[in-house]
């Protein structure tokens, strides 16, 4: 009966913590997460910003960027599929994430390229492989155009970049009304978030949702400041010419955010690329369905014909 009772305690313990301690519960499930994937937490200085990044693995490296609205972890359940095999960094980017807020930086893409570029230089990285999804897609071909020296491939993940890519209702919607699901005002408003970026929503615990709902309506006025500066920014057909780095374009055939006919127009600007229309997944396939996501990039990366050099 004793056993009962424990049992009974513990679970009313975990119930009042998930009402009274949502962050601990958090940083706990976030941190068994990481380690699981075989990353580790550190962080860097760029400029004004501290940018917190997970790394984990051997090899090439390789560098995930994440999207507006998201952050380092929204990589971590494909991180453990790669680590075996590269030296994976994952930034937060300056304005997002744990990274530092300012109001009075900008945040259009050549200036995050740009601390992409100082980061890369601290992690002892001359040579890189590219991932980012939606405004990380974006800012990973734009670092690719602006530095191919330093860049082996791009996988880009329902990029944001393209005149095609951001003709949707939603993108419509928000330049006549400057009403965005995500700018998210309420914990109501986070809940049309992930409605509105996954087609297939993955469990998150109640307590999970409340701590990133509670920091996206925290964000609320610089995102929407960030925003302004993203869907302002010049398109990449604007801008370069077809680039010879090998390119792996994926994305979800269910995006509400983001248009798939914008996988057609990256594959002008690199046409040496294979371009993935995923079934069934919306505008966060790496989180909709992280193993199938990353088997496609594993087979795409074994494509290409010699690996970079890896320092000593």
């Amino acid at each position: 009966m004793v056993y009962v009772y424990l049992l009974l305690a513990a679970l009313a313990a975990l119930f009042v913590a998930t009402r009274l301690a949502p962050e601990l519960l958090t940083r706990i499930a976030m941190g068994a997460e990481r380690r699981f994937g075989g990353l580790s937490t550190r962080t860097a200085r760029v400029g004004r910003f501290d940018m917190p990044y997970l790394e984990g693995g051997k090899g090439e490296a390789l560098m995930l960027i994440h999207g507006f609205a998201g952050d380092k972890d929204n990589f971590t359940r494909i991180a453990r599929h790669l680590t075996p095999h590269y030296r994976v960094l994952v930034p937060d980017l300056p304005g997002f994430g744990e990274a530092t807020r300012d109001i009075d930086a900008n945040y259009f893409m050549s200036d995050q390229v740009g601390r992409l570029h100082v980061f890369l230089a601290q992690m002892g990285v001359s040579r890189v492989h590219l991932a980012g999804n939606s405004m990380g897609g974006f800012i990973a071909a734009q670092f690719a155009a602006t530095y191919p020296e330093m860049v082996g491939s791009v996988w880009l993940i329902d990029a944001a970049g393209t005149e095609a890519a951001h003709d949707t209702p939603l993108l419509r919607h928000y330049e006549k009304t400057g009403e965005m699901p995500l700018l998210v005002k309420d914990e109501a408003g986070f809940d049309a978030l992930m409605a509105a970026t996954m087609h297939k929503v993955p469990y998150f615990p109640r307590f999970l949702r409340r701590v990133l709902a509670r920091r996206a309506i925290g964000d609320f006025a610089l995102h929407t400041q960030i925003l302004q500066q993203l869907t302002s920014s010049t398109l990449l057909e604007a801008q370069y010419a077809p680039q010879p780095t090998p390119a792996l374009i994926v994305w979800g055939a269910e995006d509400r955010i983001l248009s798939p006919t914008g996988a057609d127009a990256l594959a002008l600007l690199f046409p040496n690329s294979k371009v993935h229309i995923i079934d069934g997944l919306g505008h966060l396939p790496m989180l909709e369905s992280p193993k199938a996501v990353v088997q496609e990039y594993l087979a795409f990366r074994r494509t290409l014909v010699a690996p970079l050099p890896v320092p000593a």
